[in-house]
């Protein structure tokens, strides 16, 4: 059985959020074309994502080990189990969908936290002659990151400007998933109409990743 992990980072409510209404039509398309998937979802505003500590880590991108972690208090064991679930959660994953908006050319600080927490040595990277190595590229991943912006970035500008797309992107690819997809829901504007236009607009890109998704799920499925 596969998973799609749902990951949104926006404070507003879906019908009210450009992102996360795209992201879950995404979403809703993607379990519908798919078998044997199931899906879990996660709220970056609602759900609690730790702030890393220094007694969290016993090296780099490490957790502590068992004996450092009994040394905590009990406030700091819980939030190192948080990380390790969230860490876990994320690594047994298939499909990815992360629902952002664009904050300040980058996404919301959350996001960035999130990131941070997965990101575990042993778990979704190893290090090699002191050099890291993404661990996520046992399998078949995809991750398809859903951005919402007021205006429309020109093409040559985008990787300037668009900080925080090119981050995830570069991160994913960093711990081993290679198969990234973008959904921008561009031109929002300023009234109901500029962003339900881009809503539409934004979703009718949908069918083209599902045709990826499926093409390549068949793919691995043809070589076991």
């Amino acid at each position: 059985m596969r998973k799609l992990l749902y990951i949104t980072a926006n404070s507003k409510d879906e019908k009210d959020s450009s992102s996360k209404t795209v992201g879950r039509r995404l979403v809703n398309a993607i379990m519908k074309s798919q078998a044997d998937i199931t899906l879990e979802e996660i709220d970056l505003y609602k759900d609690h994502i730790p702030q890393l500590k220094g007694c969290y880590f016993g090296s780099r991108s490490a957790i502590v080990s068992k004996e450092a972690r009994e040394k905590l208090s009990r406030h700091e064991q819980e939030e190192v189990s948080v990380i390790e679930a969230l860490c876990d959660q994320f690594v047994s994953a298939d499909i990815y969908v992360l629902a952002a908006p664009m904050w300040s050319l980058s996404f919301p600080a959350p996001v960035k936290e999130y990131i941070d927490c997965v990101i575990q040595t042993g778990k979704s990277i190893e290090f090699v002659d002191n050099k890291p190595h993404g661990l996520l590229d046992d399998k078949y991943r995809m991750f398809i990151y859903v951005q919402s912006s007021g205006a429309s970035l020109p093409m040559l500008l985008r990787p300037v400007m668009n900080k925080g797309l090119n981050y995830v992107k570069e991160i994913m690819k960093f711990i081993g998933i290679e198969c990234f997809e973008e959904l921008l829901v561009d031109n929002t504007g300023k009234t109901e109409a500029e962003r339900q236009k881009a809503i539409e607009k934004a979703t009718g890109k949908i069918d083209a990743i599902i045709a990826k998704l499926s093409s390549n799920t068949n793919y691995e499925t043809d070589k076991q």
